[in-house]
């Protein structure tokens, strides 16, 4: 495959990925034949308890992403390359509040701080949970950015950046608000595609709190001069928005045109920390089923809805590892997940998004505790608790994907996994054999994918919407096919 931009100059993409657990920089080459990535800066990413909180080290994150755009122009320049632009995608919900002077007045907060629970009912007092569905269409999780406000006293003269959008500000000095960042905060009008200015003034909040929105595609602005020489990039060099919440860039790469499967029979789970589980729609679905059910509506990538919804993830087993590790034992991952494997069908499970389940603690005891309240007990071992996640998450996914299916009126032929995930055999046959249809796992790096492809279609290195873009990713894609060993679907339980 050709290592250059198809474009004139000899371009790449920069992609600045960042998880709640780690981030990498990475150039995207994008040609006819499909998009070669190279890490060129991996860093870590995690909560800290700071100031009566869990927070993000923003300061350390955004000196890593500094440091990675100075490895991005040099292994560019290296290669007689040049950065043509720089895209930004971040997990949703958490916001930093800059000054009028745009400083950055404390260290944001992590959605993983209990503070939001506390605003609930207040804020259901003001605005009733089924208006807020009707209009924002918005998953019910306390920890929504809309939460997270209510808990504020003092934004008098500050403005809200989402991540993402505030590490964007930081390079170029421009304030805005990417769109499908934006769906995630409860404070966004889904059918609209614009804020719910009713929801701020109903909760006492400036109209301006977020900057102006953004869409997919547009230029933030140039690198400030004092960045750009201070990461050895030209001052021409763009920032450009892409699908800044990283699941929207992840569903941007489903390569649903690999099988042959009729456009829009397919089914999505973007698996990692998190896993996010649903279908791409043209329309959001409000209706009072939907809202029961805690779908939720979000912006994608050329004004799609990712419907979806929260289903836990791979955070139970890292942080069962995290554990282990502190006692002493750490398994290899891969004979850790075969000796799972090994282990019978039917064994207990949880539900994998159970709240109980977010904060940092011990997991594999939190996980035997829930057990324990079904009438089951799990035993102390490293590959039965880790058989149980795996069995959770895809029982979980396989329920998410029929109600989905009902909800919207769509019928689901396969479903793709992208991201970490997608190289867990055994999750993946297991739900393969929950959902009763193939699962297709593939590409490892969606999300920066997704990204960098934003990224050439706004330079002009790609052309089209989202089927042609997806067909330069299963140009270069090996994906591999899970048939069911099992092919009764379960029903869907709340």
């Amino acid at each position: 495959m050709s290592t250059s931009w198809n474009g004139a100059d000899g371009g790449v993409f920069a992609a600045v990925d960042i998880g709640a657990s780690s981030g990498r920089v990475m150039l995207g080459r994008v040609s006819p034949e499909g998009v070669l990535l190279e890490t060129v800066h991996r860093f870590p990413n995690g909560v800290v308890e700071r100031d009566g909180g869990l927070r993000w080290d923003f300061d350390a994150l955004y000196g890593e992403v500094l440091e990675g755009l100075r490895s991005a122009a040099t292994v560019a320049a290296v290669q007689g390359e040049t950065v043509a632009s720089i895209g930004i995608d971040t997990w949703a919900v958490d916001y930093g509040l800059v000054d009028r002077a745009g400083k950055l007045v404390a260290q944001p907060y992590s959605y993983r701080d209990h503070r939001s629970r506390a605003a609930v009912a207040p804020v259901h007092a003001k605005l009733d949970p089924a208006r807020l569905y009707e209009t924002a269409g918005l998953q019910f999780l306390q920890f929504n950015t809309i939460y997270q406000l209510a808990t504020e006293k003092h934004l008098d003269g500050l403005q809200a950046l989402l991540i993402p959008d505030l590490i964007a500000f930081l390079l170029t000095g421009v304030r805005r608000t990417e769109v499908t960042n934006a769906s995630t905060t409860g404070l966004f009008d889904a059918v609209a595609g614009e804020w719910a200015t009713e929801f701020f003034a109903a909760l006492g909040l400036r109209k301006d709190l977020f900057p102006p929105l953004i869409q997919p595609g547009e230029a933030f602005g140039n690198l400030l001069p004092d960045i750009a020489a201070a990461v050895g990039l030209p001052a021409e060099t763009k920032v450009v928005a892409v699908g800044s919440h990283d699941t929207a860039s992840a569903v941007a790469a489903v390569p649903a045109v690999a099988t042959g499967d009729s456009e829009g029979n397919f089914a999505y789970i973007s698996s990692g920390t998190w896993s996010l589980v649903g279908l791409e729609l043209r329309h959001p679905v409000l209706t009072e089923a939907s809202r029961e059910a805690n779908f939720t509506n979000e912006r994608g990538v050329d004004c799609t809805i990712r419907y979806l919804r929260n289903v836990g993830g791979l955070w139970l087993l890292s942080e069962c590892q995290r554990t282990w590790a502190g006692e002493g034992f750490q398994p290899d991952l891969a004979a850790l997940l075969d000796a799972a494997a090994t282990l019978p069908a039917g064994g207990p499970q949880i539900n994998a998004d159970d709240p109980y389940f977010i904060a940092p603690d011990n997991m594999p005891e939190r996980i035997r505790a829930a057990v324990r309240r079904t009438g089951e007990v799990l035993p102390n071992d490293p590959a039965a608790i880790t058989r149980c996640i795996m069995d959770s998450l895809a029982a979980g996914y396989a329920r998410t994907i029929t109600a989905a299916e009902r909800l919207a009126g769509r019928a689901v032929d396969v479903v793709y996994v992208v991201g970490g995930g997608s190289q867990n055999a055994l999750l993946c046959q297991l739900t393969a054999n929950a959902a009763g249809r193939p699962v297709m796992a593939g590409p490892v790096e969606a999300t920066a994918l997704g990204n960098v492809l934003v990224q050439a279609r706004a330079a002009g290195a790609a052309t089209g919407g989202l089927p042609r873009l997806r067909r330069i990713i299963t140009a270069g894609t090996n994906l591999r096919r899970y048939e069911p060993l099992v092919t009764v679907r379960p029903g869907y339980v709340q």
